[in-house]
């Protein structure tokens, strides 16, 4: 069952909450069992690609964060909009890789889907062609 809008938005500020204070398991408790999750990437991004279960949401983290500059990242929220079940987070982002020093900022659009005060779905948007540049050292 979709949640309402209130329940949705709050599960959504958690899910930002967990983000900040980068608690991969806290994240991780916030998703159903069974997700339908896609971030877009490449190759040279390990992190990206589906998930389809809870278990897969933390390593997802913990593989990622390890490659930007620890205290250089920088995510500027830009809002919440929540409709029953659906809550769209909006925010610009701001990271620094290990591998290559290499800055990119982005916008981005994260999609979440709310059933009975779990995330059941996260489909990501941003520009990949500008995370993958910050990647390569050329």
């Amino acid at each position: 069952m979709r949640a309402d809008t209130q329940t949705s938005r709050t599960v959504a500020q958690k899910f930002l909450q967990r983000l900040g204070e980068q608690d991969p398991e806290g994240i991780q408790e916030l998703f159903s069992q069974e997700i339908d999750w896609y971030v877009p990437g490449s190759d040279t991004l390990p992190w990206t690609g589906r998930r389809s279960r809870r278990e897969e949401v933390a390593p997802y983290f913990t593989t990622m964060w390890p490659h930007f500059v620890p205290g250089k990242s920088v995510v500027d929220l830009k809002g919440i909009i929540a409709d029953g079940g659906d809550v769209i987070v909006l925010a610009v982002w701001t990271h620094t890789v290990v591998a290559t020093g290499k800055e990119f900022t982005t916008p981005a659009a994260i999609h979440l889907t709310i059933e009975n005060g779990q995330i059941v779905r996260l489909n990501l948007y941003e520009d990949t062609l500008i995370v993958d540049k910050a990647f390569n050292a050329g």
